[in-house]
């Protein structure tokens, strides 16, 4: 499965990213290739923990794109 990351820069640098369809999934670090890991990381160990509980893992739905506005 694919599911949509959201990848945010803190105001003193860093990053933060969550999975919208995966509530309580985030993770923090201090570069982009760090984070990308970490989310991996974070979205497998997430589904996991979730079916341990007996829960539906919920279908990627959530759709993420850059628009440019002049």
């Amino acid at each position: 499965m694919r599911y949509a990351v959201i990848y945010e820069t803190g105001p003193e640098g860093g990053f933060s990213a969550y999975a919208p369809d995966l509530p309580g999934c985030v993770a923090a670090a201090s570069t982009l290739a760090e984070i990308r890991t970490l989310m991996e990381e974070a979205i497998e160990f997430h589904i996991e923990g979730m079916r341990l509980h007996g829960e539906t893992v919920p279908e990627p739905s959530s759709l993420a794109e850059m628009l440019e506005v002049a």
